[in-house]
C-alpha cells in the first residue's frame, strides 16, 4: 500500500499526493516518511520536472499529524539505546525537510532550485503543518471549518520535525509563542494573517500550479537562509528579543509551575537554537524532542491524552454486539444549570431537545441559556444569527410531560432527591415509548437504587456531566446492577455525538470521580484544621500541577454542597465514617455563611464583584497555623495520594472496569495533575515498590485513609506496573 504517489504533466509540474490507504485523515507513518523522500528525490533529479505541488488525497484536510507507531518504531529498531535511535530518526526528518527546503539549489549561490508549492485542502495540524513550513509557499482552500496549527504541546511534547524552528524564524518568538507554547489552531484566514501560511484561495491548485511556473530563484530562498538574515523581534541578544525571552521564560514557569518538561524543553530549543546557524538550531531542536520523548511524563500524557483518549471517543469500551444507538430525540426533566447546559451541547449536536420544568418560566429560563451561550459566541463572530435561530428551534421548552413521546434518550436532571427522581422516573415511563433509554444525572446517589423506580431497569443507566457542561470534556457513566448492554451503548453513542469523551464504571457510592475528587477536598480542610498553613496547601497543589488548590475548589462548588454531601455519606456509613475532622471546619464555614464563591464568602475572600482576593485573614482565628510546617513535598503527598488510591481502591472493587479510564477520567474530570499522565500513571512512575513503602509512612503519620490497597501491596511484591499488569492494548510513544 502506497501513502504518497506521483504524477508529472505536459506542463512540468510534478504532483505528490499524500492518500494514506484505510484513514479518513492522513498521518505520517515510517512508510510514508520512505516514500515522500524517494518522490521528492526523484522529482528534484528529474530534468523534466520544472516544479513540484505537495497535496492531500483527502477531501478537506492535508494531514491530522504523526502516527506515534513511528516514534514507537524509533525507539524499539534502537534496541538498548531508544535515545539514539529517536535522536537519529528525527535527524533523518530535518533531512528530508531541509532537501525539500533547499530543493537542489547550489548551496553557495542559491540558485537552481525547483520551486515545491504545497496545497492544503483543509486541516493541516502537527507534522502535516511542519511538511509544508520547509516547501517554498503554502497554498490553502478557502475552508472556513479547517484547522492549522501544532497541538503537540497539548499532549506533551512540542513540534519536532523543524516546526519549532521554523515558525520562530519566520515569525518571531512573540508571535509563534501562541501556536508552539499553547496549541493555538486557526482556520485558514487568520493562519494567513498571522503569517502561517501564504495564501488562502478557492482553487488553491490552480493558484499554487500557476506560481510554481513562474517563481524565481529568489522566491525559494527562505530568510533564514538569505544573507543579512535577523530573526523577527530579534534573537536573544538582541535589546529587544532579550525582553521577550525573560518574559516568556516567566510566562511559562507561571503558567506550568515548572511540572511539564515539554514547554520548558521548547523554550530551551528557541532560545539555544536562536543562538546558532539554521541547521546547528535544527540538531538543537531534535536533542531537546529526544529528551522530551524520553521523559517519563511526555509518555505518561501522550499515552492518556491523545492514544487512550482517543480510543475511548471510538468506543473502545462500547458492546460491540449492539447496533448504532445514535439519539434523535433527547428529553431533559429539569432546567436549572445542568439541565440547561445538556440541552445546549445536544442541540449544538443537531439533536432535537424537549426541557421540562415545573414552570414554562423556569423551562424558558433554561432554554435561555442557549440563547445567551450564542449571543456570546455572535458578539465574538463564532456563529451567526441565523445559526443562534437554528439552535433554539431544536429546543422545546415546555412543562408538559406529553412532549416527550417520541423520545430515545430521556437525562434526569431533578434535586438531587431520591423520592423527587423516583416520582420523576415514574411519570416520564408512562408517557415515554417502552424502548426509551432513560438516565440520571446524579452526581452521588447509587444508580441501582435510583432504578428501582423504574419498571425498565436494564433500561436504567447514569450518565454524570461536570459543570460547566459546555466546556467540561468529561461525561461519566454509570451502569446499575440491571443495566443492560443497548442502554451502555446508547450512553455513549450520545456522548460521542456531543463530541465529549466518555468513560463508563460500575455503580458504587459516588461513582469514580467524585469519590477521588471528595478525599482531595477533604484532605486540604483536614490540614487546615491541623493548623497548616493554608497558602502552603493552596501552593502545594498548584506546584504538583493541580489546576486548585483543594480550598479553591470547594470555594468554586460551594461549601453548603460539600456539608450536605457530608451529612448523607455519614447517614450512610454510621460508625465507619472516617471525615469527622472535616466536618468540624465545613459544618464552621456553613454556619459563618461562608458557602464558597456563590456567597463571595468562603476559604477565600471575595470583592463586591466576586472577584477572588486571598485566603480569608479570618481562617486563623479558628484554625490558628502551627510553628512548625510540614515538608511542601509531605503536603503534595498527602494531596495526590489521597486521590490516587481511590482510584487504585476503584480499580480493585471492580468500579472502575479499565485503567484507560481510570486516567484519562482523572485528568479530564477533575484536573488530576495531567503532566503526570493521571493517578495510576503516577504511581507507576513512583513504582508500586516505593509507593506502598510511602502508603505504610503516611498511615503512620496520618492515618488509615492512607492504608496500601492489597492490590497495590501484591503489585509492589510482584515488581509490577499499573500498566504492564492491566492494560493490553495501548502503546505509549
Amino acid at each position: 500500500m502506497t501513502e504518497f504517489s506521483m504524477t508529472t504533466d505536459g506542463d512540468g509540474i510534478a504532483t505528490i499526493t499524500w492518500d494514506v490507504p484505510g484513514k479518513s485523515m492522513n498521518v505520517m507513518s515510517y512508510e510514508g516518511l520512505s516514500e515522500i523522500d524517494k518522490l521528492m528525490s526523484e522529482a528534484i533529479a528529474d530534468e523534466a520536472v520544472k516544479g513540484i505541488v505537495l497535496t492531500s488525497g483527502k477531501e478537506g484536510s492535508f494531514a491530522g499529524g504523526m502516527d506515534l507507531n513511528l516514534i514507537a518504531k524509533m525507539k524499539s529498531d534502537a534496541g538498548q539505546e531508544p535515545a539514539r535511535g529517536l535522536f537519529e530518526g528525527v535527524m533523518n526528518m530535518h533531512a528530508l525537510l531541509r532537501k525539500i527546503e533547499r530543493a537542489g539549489m547550489d548551496p553557495k549561490t542559491l540558485k537552481g532550485g525547483k520551486p515545491i508549492a504545497c496545497v492544503l485542502p483543509g486541516t493541516a495540524l502537527g507534522i502535516g503543518l511542519e511538511l509544508p513550513l520547509s516547501c517554498h509557499r503554502i497554498f490553502a482552500a478557502n475552508n472556513p471549518k479547517a484547522k492549522i496549527g501544532l497541538p503537540e504541546i497539548m499532549v506533551g511534547i512540542f513540534p519536532g520535525a523543524g516546526g519549532t524552528t521554523r515558525l520562530v524564524r519566520k515569525m518571531g518568538a512573540m508571535a509563534a509563542s501562541p501556536f508552539l507554547l499553547e496549541g493555538k489552531l486557526v482556520d485558514p484566514a487568520k493562519a494567513k494573517s498571522a503569517g502561517l501560511i501564504d495564501e488562502v484561495s478557492n482553487d488553491p491548485m490552480a493558484d499554487a500550479r500557476a506560481w510554481v511556473l513562474e517563481a524565481k530563484d529568489a522566491d525559494l530562498v527562505k530568510p533564514w537562509d538569505a544573507k543579512g538574515y535577523k530573526m523577527p523581534g530579534g534573537a536573544p541578544y538582541h535589546p529587544a528579543g532579550f525582553m521577550t525571552f525573560v518574559g516568556a521564560s516567566a510566562m511559562v514557569n507561571g503558567k506550568t509551575q515548572g511540572v511539564y518538561p515539554a514547554a520548558k524543553a521548547l523554550l530551551s530549543a528557541v532560545y539555544e537554537g536562536a543562538l546558532v546557524p539554521f541547521d546547528t538550531a535544527l540538531k538543537v531542536e531534535a536533542r531537546w524532542f529526544t529528551s522530551v520523548l524520553m521523559n517519563p511524563s511526555s509518555e505518561a500524557m501522550i499515552r492518556s491524552l491523545f492514544i487512550n483518549k482517543e480510543a475511548l471517543e471510538k468506543g473502545a469500551v462500547r458492546p460491540q454486539d449492539v447496533p448504532d444507538q445514535r439519539v434523535k430525540k433527547l428529553g431533559v426533566l429539569g432546567a436549572g444549570m445542568m439541565g440547561a447546559g445538556i440541552s445546549l451541547v445536544s442541540a449544538q449536536a443537531g439533536i432535537e431537545v424537549v426541557l421540562i420544568d415545573q414552570t414554562q418560566e423556569a423551562a424558558d429560563k433554561g432554554k435561555a441559556y442557549t440563547a445567551t451561550f450564542a449571543d456570546k459566541g455572535i458578539a465574538r463572530k463564532k456563529t451567526t444569527p441565523e445559526k443562534k435561530e437554528q439552535l433554539l428551534s431544536l429546543i422545546t421548552a415546555t412543562t408538559d410531560l406529553n412532549a416527550l413521546k417520541g423520545c430515545d434518550l430521556i437525562i434526569e436532571a431533578v434535586f438531587e432527591d431520591p423520592k423527587v427522581k423516583a416520582e420523576m422516573t415514574a411519570k416520564v415511563e408512562a408517557v415515554i415509548p417502552e424502548d426509551c433509554i432513560f438516565a440520571s444525572n446524579t452526581s452521588t446517589l447509587p444508580i441501582t437504587e435510583l432504578a428501582k423506580a423504574s419498571s425498565r431497569p436494564e433500561q436504567f443507566i447514569g450518565i454524570h456531566f461536570f459543570s460547566p457542561v459546555e466546556k467540561m470534556l468529561l461525561v461519566e457513566i454509570i451502569k446499575g446492577k440491571g443495566t443492560g448492554d443497548r442502554a451502555v451503548a446508547k450512553a455513549l453513542d450520545y456522548v460521542r455525538q456531543i463530541r465529549k469523551t466518555p468513560i463508563v464504571v460500575n455503580d458504587a457510592r459516588f461513582f469514580y470521580a467524585n469519590r477521588c475528587i471528595i478525599p482531595y477536598i477533604n484532605e486540604g480542610i483536614r490540614m487546615v484544621a491541623e493548623g497548616v498553613e493554608p497558602a502552603l496547601i493552596e501552593n502545594a497543589a498548584r506546584l504538583v500541577g493541580m489546576p486548585l488548590g483543594p480550598l479553591q475548589l470547594v470555594d468554586e462548588t460551594s461549601i453548603d454542597l460539600g456539608a450536605k454531601i457530608a451529612r448523607a455519606t455519614k447517614a450512610a456509613m454510621g460508625d465507619a465514617y472516617p471525615d469527622a475532622a472535616v466536618d468540624d471546619v465545613i459544618f464552621w464555614m456553613e454556619g459563618e455563611g461562608r458557602l464558597g464563591r456563590k456567597s463571595s464568602a468562603g476559604f477565600y475572600s471575595y470583592d463586591e464583584k466576586g472577584k477572588r482576593q486571598g485566603l480569608w485573614e479570618g481562617l486563623d482565628a479558628k484554625y490558628p497555623t502551627t510553628e512548625d510546617q510540614p515538608e511542601l513535598t509531605d503536603v503534595q503527598h498527602r494531596l495526590l495520594f489521597s486521590q490516587s488510591l481511590e482510584a487504585v481502591r476503584a480499580l480493585e472493587e471492580g468500579v472502575l472496569m479499565d485503567i484507560r479510564e481510570g486516567d484519562v477520567g482523572a485528568i479530564l474530570g477533575w484536573g488530576f495533575a495531567p503532566w503526570s499522565g493521571g493517578p495510576l500513571s503516577w504511581l507507576d512512575m513512583l513504582g508500586a515498590a516505593y509507593a506502598s513503602e510511602r502508603c505504610d509512612q503516611l498511615t503512620a503519620n496520618y492515618g488509615d485513609r492512607f492504608a496500601c490497597p492489597d492490590l497495590l501491596r501484591e503489585m509492589a511484591a510482584k515488581n509490577q506496573s499499573f500498566y504492564g499488569r492491566f492494560d493490553k492494548t495501548a502503546n505509549a510513544a
